[in-house]
């Protein structure tokens, strides 16, 4: 009985609570019905912000920067004169070809024979070679302050200096007898006498107002019978071509004058050349500028 009281009084509490389910068509049948879920609401949309225009005055400006080009250096090209006595007249032909194209001129002083193209009195009487106004003509270039002049010298081939004051300065066979190179006799830089005479035309030459004195043929020769050559040193060739150079920085040091060498590119490429003496690392520290001979462009 009491199991069947609580049967009672659940059932009696479901019918109560089914009442609010409970919903009447219109022919009066009941029928449940449930109660639809609420939800919460959807928060409104957020408006995007409107696009501006290119003529609003908050648009964005947008700069792309370009790369900068690269600085080319000016090209300054130097014009060779051919190797001769100078004249007025000459040099004034030249300066009209050159033009405004070319901002310096070389001028050979010495050409490979040993000839001596400019009033010294240091060479050779025979090595001299000039004509009148030649002296007038170097001082003009020399004058411009617009143009920068190189003074052009080879150094060792020599065909009159090693006879002078009864050969002190030659550079000789094993033999005794002067050694030839391409028909020409030799000045040896590791005599002294030699050193001395090239110090002497360096002077002269740098008295004139050269802006740079440009050695060419400068080393031992590499051409001919040179295993014939009585070096008459037992340090290497470089030592002596350092003491040349040594001592034409010291004769120079009053004038203000650049001093160059050319030499050849396997100088520079391949390294040193014991044959010659040259020596890439020893001349960078002797002279202001070095010039390599190359192959011309094709």
């Amino acid at each position: 009985l009491a199991v069947l009281l609580v049967f009672i009084i659940l059932a009696a509490l479901s019918a109560l609570a089914m009442q609010r389910y409970i919903a009447y068509d219109e022919n009066g049948t009941p029928f449940f019905r449930l109660s639809e879920r609420q939800t919460d609401p959807a928060p409104p949309a957020e408006e995007a912000p409107p696009v501006q225009g290119p003529d609003s005055s908050d648009s964005l400006e947008i700069i792309v920067q370009e790369p900068e080009e690269p600085e080319v250096p000016p090209v300054f090209q130097i014009y060779s004169l051919t190797t001769a006595p100078l004249t007025p007249a000459s040099w004034e032909a030249a300066r009209a070809e050159m033009g405004d194209a070319f901002g310096g001129v070389t001028v050979t002083l010495k050409d490979a024979r040993g000839t001596v193209y400019f009033a010294s009195q240091t060479a050779a009487e025979k090595a001299v070679k000039t004509v009148q106004g030649t002296t007038e003509a170097l001082r003009t270039i020399t004058g411009d302050e617009d143009l920068y002049a190189i003074a052009r010298l080879s150094c060792l081939p020599d065909a009159f200096a090693p006879y002078m004051n009864n050969n002190p300065m030659g550079l000789k066979k094993k033999s005794g007898q002067m050694f030839r190179s391409g028909g020409t006799t030799w000045l040896d830089p590791g005599k002294p006498a030699s050193r001395a005479y090239l110090c002497g035309l360096v002077r002269e030459i740098a008295e004139l107002g050269f802006d740079e004195l440009l050695l060419t043929d400068f080393g031992y020769p590499t051409e001919g019978k040179i295993n014939k050559i009585n070096y008459n040193t037992d340090v290497p060739l470089a030592n002596n071509l350092d003491l040349l150079l040594s001592e034409l920085n010291t004769a120079l040091e009053p004038y203000g004058i650049l001093l160059s060498v050319e030499v050849p590119e396997a100088v520079i490429t391949e390294g040193p050349d014991a044959v010659s003496g040259l020596d890439l690392t020893r001349l960078v520290s002797r002279v202001d500028r070095l010039y390599a001979v190359t192959a011309p462009e094709k």
